[in-house]
């Protein structure tokens, strides 16, 4: 029987919940589609701080509430309010901005799971995820050449390693919607399933991640992040000391032992 733990937040539009090693940050403005307000910025950088800081949790997940969107993007509604003027807009690119860091540093797996529409900041935020698993029922835009905005260049890189240049250039000229199945086709989303089996297709997935050896995964992506970066710019000792923490660890020496003795090992993170 999972341990299920709820996170305390200054708004009811976030939840926050730990299950075993699983960290679940969840979306909860189903009324407006999970489109992101400043307070759930704000709560989002809290939570996957806190995630980042619990030496129990292995591994997160970003999803929506409902079944209508992850997040359909920005909250249009509060934009005279909070982003009226250019000192305001100001303001509000630095909270929403600290939480996109967040997420990014964050160096343990992050999975999406996403149903329905993931829109502009929304898809934004699920590229900021190692994994993601989609219903069948997904839809995927950065409407931005529509609305006229302009998006930075950090995210634009993510999402161009990701798809590769020409698809970037198609999703962001044409600001049209894509179906989950031209998706999976140019690498945007890693699996699609049924709507139905959706969220049972992520807990199998993530019980399988918090099982294998924490050390290894985190040294796993922090090398394939470091490999995203310039040549000049990646940091390859830090990437050295994390194999050399591994092979010292009491881990490894538990993933030899299980071997040998034809058991599932059972891994401590340290």
């Amino acid at each position: 029987m999972s341990a299920t733990r709820k996170m305390k937040l200054l708004t009811e539009k976030m939840i926050a919940r730990k299950e075993d090693h699983v960290g679940w940050m969840i979306f909860n403005n189903p009324a407006r589609r999970n489109a992101l307000s400043l307070e759930m910025w704000t709560a989002m950088g809290d939570i996957m701080a806190d995630f980042q800081a619990d030496e129990e949790i292995r591994v997160a997940v970003m999803a929506g509430a409902g079944e209508k969107a992850f997040v359909s993007g920005a909250d249009i509604s509060e934009f005279e309010k909070h982003r009226s003027t250019a000192d305001a807009e100001e303001e509000y690119n630095r909270i929403s901005s600290s939480a996109q860091r967040i997420l990014k540093d964050f160096d343990k797996p992050l999975i999406a799971m996403i149903q329905g529409f993931c829109i502009g900041g929304g898809l934004a935020v699920a590229l900021t995820a190692d994994i993601r698993i989609a219903s069948e029922d997904s839809q995927f835009a950065i409407p931005a050449a529509r609305l006229g905005l302009g998006y930075g260049f950090d995210g634009l890189k993510v999402l161009s390693d990701l798809v590769g240049p020409s698809s970037a250039k198609d999703i962001l000229f044409s600001a049209r919607r894509l179906d989950a199945t031209e998706a999976i086709r140019i690498g945007l989303v890693n699996q699609v399933v049924p709507s139905e089996s959706l969220e049972d297709a992520v807990r199998t997935y993530v019980e399988k991640l918090s099982a294998n050896a924490p050390l290894t995964i985190r040294a796993a992506k922090a090398a394939v992040n470091e490999g995203l970066k310039d040549p000049a710019s990646r940091d390859l000792e830090k990437l050295e000391s994390n194999i050399r923490t591994i092979f010292d660890s009491e881990d490894y020496k538990e993933g030899r032992r299980a071997f040998m003795e034809k058991r599932e090992p059972v891994f401590r993170g340290h």
